[in-house]
């Protein structure tokens, strides 16, 4: 079975090098896998006065979250916290109140950046955030990914090895952990029965 994978770019830049990530990760994923880019650049800033009829790009927004069947979140790490483009994008698909578009969707968190940290603060902001919208989240492996710009090609294609090897590790588990999500969720899963009838 394939399942389709939104994936969310953080940063806005035209040269951005997690949009780079983004495209060496689907180059290495597991076939089951299918993606689709969820566009964040044109969504206006989120205000709660937009919850009575909020505008064709939030409504498009939360329609591609909720049509996939789990998202992926490649961003960089701005001023040790989520970039305001992809912290905005979170925003609209956890609104109106109660109805969030991320719950119960698989994610995971990868980031790249030229520093040797490699967006690890940022993706601690950003797992405090899925908590909250009841997102599971792949908590193991971690990937901090330290960008050096002779490993990668313009589309993607990963140059060094064992970079690629770490990549594809992460996809397999991520893919590993969408089909885990997806069947504890699946109707009929023992966790959904009422527990006044199993008895």
């Amino acid at each position: 079975m394939t399942h389709k994978i939104g994936y969310l770019v953080g940063s806005l830049a035209k040269g951005s090098i997690n949009r780079t990530l983004s495209q060496a990760l689907i180059k290495v994923a597991p076939d089951d896998l299918e993606f689709t880019e969820i566009p964040i650049g044109d969504l206006p800033l989120y205000s709660w006065d937009y919850d009575d009829d909020f505008p064709p790009e939030g409504r498009a927004f939360k329609q591609a979250v909720e049509a996939s069947d789990g998202i992926l979140f490649v961003s960089p790490e701005y001023n040790r916290s989520i970039p305001g483009a992809l912290k905005n994008a979170i925003d609209w698909g956890s609104r109106p109140w109660g109805s969030n578009s991320f719950a119960r969707k698989p994610t995971g968190i990868i980031g790249a950046s030229p520093g040797g940290i490699g967006t690890a603060v940022m993706q601690s902001s950003m797992r405090a955030v899925l908590s909250f919208l009841d997102a599971p989240q792949l908590n193991a492996p971690e990937a901090y990914i330290r960008f050096v710009p002779e490993d990668f090609g313009a589309d993607g294609e990963v140059r060094n090895e064992e970079t690629a090897g770490f990549l594809r590790h992460y996809m397999d588990e991520y893919c590993a952990f969408v089909q885990r999500v997806l069947a504890a969720n699946a109707p009929g899963h023992i966790g959904d029965e009422d527990p006044a009838s199993a008895k």
